[in-house]
C-alpha cells in the first residue's frame, strides 16, 4: 500500500544536497528571519535556515499543499515541499537571480528552477555558454553542476499564482541580501531573470552594501546598470547588473525569449571583467 503524500522533506532524511539538519533553527516570523540570516556562520549554514524557514504562513500552505495534492504527471514522486535555497558555486563570477520556486518545478525537485520548462531553457543556455557542467538540471543530486555561477530567487518559497505579495517578499528579503552579501568578494555580475527580480534585488544588494544608481534604471532585456563593490570587497571596480527576459512558457511560446536572447546575456555576465 502506497503511504500518503507527506507535506515536506524532513531536513537531514537523507534527500539529495539537503543542506539543513534536525537541528538547523527555523524562522517562524519575520523577526527571526532577520536574526536568523545575520547570525548564519557561512554559506552552508545560511542556505540551510533558508531550506527550513516558515515565516510566511500562506506560502508554507501553499508549497506543503501542492505537495500532498500533486500533479498528475509526478503522482509517484516525493515533493520537497520546503523553501529552496540558493545554489551553484560557492564563490561565484554571475549570480542569477530568478522570482521564485515553481510549485511543480523546485518545490518538487529540492533546486531552484529545476523541474520546470523555464529551468530547461536556463540550464541548456548555462550549458552552452560555459557556466554549467550538463544542458540539463532534473533533480537535487543529478551530477549538475555551475561553474563560476550561482542561482538564487528573491522568494524561496513557490507563491499562489507564481505571485508571492510585497509583504512576503520583504519578509524573505533578509535571505537574499545575506547571500549577496557573502558571495559579494567574487561577483562580477548579477543577472535578474524578469522585471520581479530587478525589482526585488535592489533593495539586497543595498542591505549587502552596494551603492546603486539613482534613479534606479528601467528593466529591460538586456539593460545594464553599473554597481560599487561593497566596503568589505577590496576590489573597487564596478560590478555589473544585467536584465534578462524571464524564460517563462510564456515568454518562450511568444519569442519574446529565443535561446539566442538568453546566451547573449549569459555570455555578457560570463565575460564581464
Amino acid at each position: 500500500m502506497q503511504a500518503a503524500n507527506a507535506p515536506f522533506v524532513p531536513p537531514g532524511s537523507g534527500w539529495p544536497e539537503d543542506p539543513a539538519t534536525p537541528d538547523t533553527p527555523v524562522a517562524h516570523g519575520t523577526g527571526e528571519v532577520v536574526e536568523l540570516a545575520a547570525g548564519a556562520s557561512g554559506l552552508d549554514e545560511l542556505c540551510a535556515r533558508q531550506s527550513v524557514c516558515r515565516a510566511c504562513d500562506r506560502l508554507v500552505a501553499w508549497r506543503e499543499k501542492v505537495a500532498v495534492q500533486r500533479r498528475r504527471a509526478f503522482a509517484d514522486e516525493e515533493y520537497w515541499g520546503r523553501p529552496v535555497a540558493g545554489w551553484g558555486d560557492p564563490e561565484p563570477r554571475v549570480l542569477i537571480v530568478g522570482l521564485a520556486p515553481a510549485a511543480h518545478g523546485g518545490n518538487r525537485t529540492g533546486r531552484i528552477f529545476t523541474g520546470d520548462r523555464s529551468g530547461d531553457w536556463l540550464f541548456a543556455s548555462l550549458y552552452r555558454v560555459g557556466l554549467a557542467s550538463r544542458p540539463t538540471s532534473v533533480h537535487a543530486g543529478d551530477g549538475q553542476r555551475l561553474i563560476g555561477a550561482r542561482v538564487a530567487a528573491t522568494v524561496r518559497c513557490a507563491p499562489p499564482d507564481n505571485k508571492p505579495t510585497p509583504l512576503e517578499r520583504t519578509t524573505c528579503l533578509p535571505w537574499l541580501a545575506r547571500e549577496v552579501e557573502m558571495v559579494a568578494a567574487s561577483v562580477r555580475c548579477v543577472v535578474c531573470l524578469g522585471g520581479f527580480a530587478w525589482q526585488g534585488v535592489w533593495p539586497a544588494l543595498q542591505q549587502a552594501g552596494y551603492g546603486v544608481p539613482r534613479p534606479r534604471p528601467k528593466f529591460g532585456h538586456g539593460a545594464e546598470a553599473e554597481l560599487v563593490p561593497p566596503p568589505s570587497v577590496a576590489r573597487r571596480d564596478p560590478v555589473l547588473l544585467l536584465g534578462c527576459y524571464h524564460p517563462s512558457q510564456q515568454n518562450t511560446f511568444t519569442g519574446r525569449v529565443t535561446e539566442e536572447m538568453l546566451d547573449a546575456v549569459l555570455a555578457r555576465a560570463r565575460d564581464y571583467r
